[in-house]
């Protein structure tokens, strides 16, 4: 595991699997989710305290995913998030699902950046922006 990455641990329920005990594929849209939104706040950047402050919000734009090995119930992932690049109105998240060493999941995610009423496309706050580049 690369120490730059963003690690976030998730344990595989019943309710992650179909009838089979694989995890269904699109609950690791929700595994990804869920990391990015708890490596933003370990860089101190809560979403709705944010939204409150700016009136800004993060959306996703764009997925592209690649499904390796299947992960099962009662399984304990990891889930990393690293940044891979920082535009003015979005930014690319590496992401990936590990069972022990083991890559599942392999994601790069594109958000961006939107007035949370209009939902226009906007800057990304400077102050975001630099929490990003000085961490992992």
């Amino acid at each position: 595991m690369d120490k730059n990455q963003f690690h976030w641990k998730v344990r595989v329920y019943w309710e992650d699997t179909d009838a089979g005990g694989i995890v269904f594929y699109a609950n690791y849209l929700k595994f990804f989710e869920r990391a990015r939104t708890e490596w933003l706040r370990s860089l101190g950047v809560e979403q709705q305290q944010l939204k409150e402050a700016t009136g800004g919000m993060f959306v996703v734009a764009e997925t592209s995913i690649r499904y390796l090995r299947p992960a099962r119930l009662d399984d304990e992932l990891i889930v990393t998030a690293s940044l891979k690049e920082c535009g003015g109105a979005t930014m690319t998240i590496k992401q990936q699902v590990l069972l022990k060493s083991a890559a599942l999941c392999e994601g790069v995610i594109r958000i961006g950046w939107v007035d949370a009423t209009s939902l226009q496309a906007k800057r990304i706050p400077l102050k975001i922006i630099e929490r990003l580049k000085n961490k992992p």
